[in-house]
């Protein structure tokens, strides 16, 4: 774990060609920092490349649960469809 984050979720991007591709949506520990090609290079270390989220949003605020403490990824998913990616 990366000692900036306090919470993470990993959430499908919509794809042009291949469909779907891997996005990220983490809340940050108050007072620290931490940017997305860090975070990027960290996860590299532990995770195969195609594994690696090619966008991660950054939220101070916790991610959305549900009543039962389970993260809402449909909601999150729906908030991460503006980063849809294209062929490069």
């Amino acid at each position: 774990a990366h000692p900036a984050v306090m919470d993470a979720a990993v959430v499908a991007i919509p794809h042009k060609v291949l469909g779907e591709e891997v996005g990220a949506v983490v809340q940050i520990v108050p007072g620290k920092e931490v940017s997305e090609e860090e975070l990027k290079a960290h996860v590299g270390k532990l995770l195969a490349a195609f594994k690696v989220p090619v966008k991660i949003e950054f939220r101070h605020e916790p991610l959305p649960r549900n009543p039962n403490g389970k993260i809402m990824k449909m909601v999150l998913r729906e908030d991460m469809k503006k980063y849809e990616t294209r062929a490069a």
